[in-house]
């Protein structure tokens, strides 16, 4: 009887407790630290956010927050709908005036436009996210479903993202690194721009199961040398695009001498790469990731293996 009693006790325990955390509210009150290290007070759930970063404009969208998205920049071109909402312009320096129309409860930025700065002086919130790299991008997903009250959701989409990253590095774990040189702006071909350590494109490569043979160069976006180039010889060039329109098309680095010494040229591993996926700090990042493991390791990918998709 005694042990009867102390399984009910238990059950009944354990209801309490899924009772409890099932009704904890998304949202507390509070003061949020942001990425520049400002501690922003959020009194209550954001209802009119205005976001003039496409990275953030697109994790907001994947939460489910597009009915409070009241404004966006030139720029926020994903999804489809981002592009139906009203403009504040450019997202290197919105207006502040068209932001300051909306009304919005609080705005959304990564802190690289000065202008953004001066919405503290007219009492407008603003926040910044500007994660650093791959992890960095996890937490900032969590962080902005806490401030705008569907952490919940947040957490299924980082964990969606988080299952996809560690499927692809254990898929690359054994495989021969493969030498790769991703390029971000070849208008000259003798001093072309990569990405190096730092980017989020350098940490897409490794995990992908590459090398990045700009990996040691002195930071996130360096010109390389043909000469470096070429000594690196690598076996993958990634060139970055836009809506589909490369940087630099194929042809034109057939066409260079010097190009045309390096293994990836003579095998013919040149591959456009969407920018949008690799470089903006947002939940497609992990898309971006699948696509670069397919390009370095075909062998290794299939439907099969990379067919899950994320939870928006």
């Amino acid at each position: 009887m005694k042990l009867m009693r102390l399984g009910i006790s238990i059950i009944l325990l354990s209801l309490l407790v899924i009772m409890f955390t099932g009704c904890q509210p998304e949202f507390v009150p509070g003061t949020y630290i942001d990425d520049m290290g400002r501690g922003v007070s959020i009194d209550k759930i954001p209802q009119r956010i205005v976001s003039h970063v496409p990275s953030i404009t697109e994790t907001l969208f994947a939460l489910g927050l597009e009915e409070r998205v009241v404004g966006v920049s030139d720029y926020c071109d994903y999804p489809e709908e981002a592009k139906l909402k009203p403009s504040v312009g450019n997202y290197f320096n919105p207006t502040i005036e068209l932001i300051v129309a909306l009304e919005p409860d609080l705005v959304l930025t990564d802190g690289h436009s000065e202008s953004i700065k001066g919405l503290e002086a007219l009492g407008i919130n603003f926040f910044v996210i500007d994660p650093k790299d791959i992890e960095g991008i996890l937490k900032d997903i969590e962080l902005l479903g806490k401030i705008t009250g569907v952490e919940r959701k947040a957490k299924a989409l980082v964990s969606d993202m988080n299952g996809i990253l560690a499927q692809v590095v254990s898929q690359v774990e054994n495989a021969p690194r493969v030498r790769v040189f991703y390029v971000f702006d070849a208008t000259d071909l003798n001093n072309p721009w990569t990405a190096g350590p730092g980017s989020f494109v350098d940490s897409l490569i490794t995990m992908a199961g590459g090398e990045n043979i700009a990996a040691q160069a002195q930071g996130a976006w360096v010109q390389f040398s043909i000469e470096q180039l070429v000594s690196s010889d690598p076996e993958i060039i990634m060139i970055d695009a836009s809506m589909g329109t490369a940087v630099v098309s194929e042809e034109e680095l057939r066409a260079h001498p010097a190009w045309q010494g390096v293994t990836a040229v003579k095998q013919d591993r040149i591959y456009r790469v969407d920018g949008d996926l690799v470089n903006r700090s947002g939940p497609r990042i992990i898309q971006g990731l699948e696509e670069m493991a397919e390009i370095i390791h075909p062998e290794l990918f299939t439907t099969e293996v990379l067919g899950k998709e994320l939870a928006y």
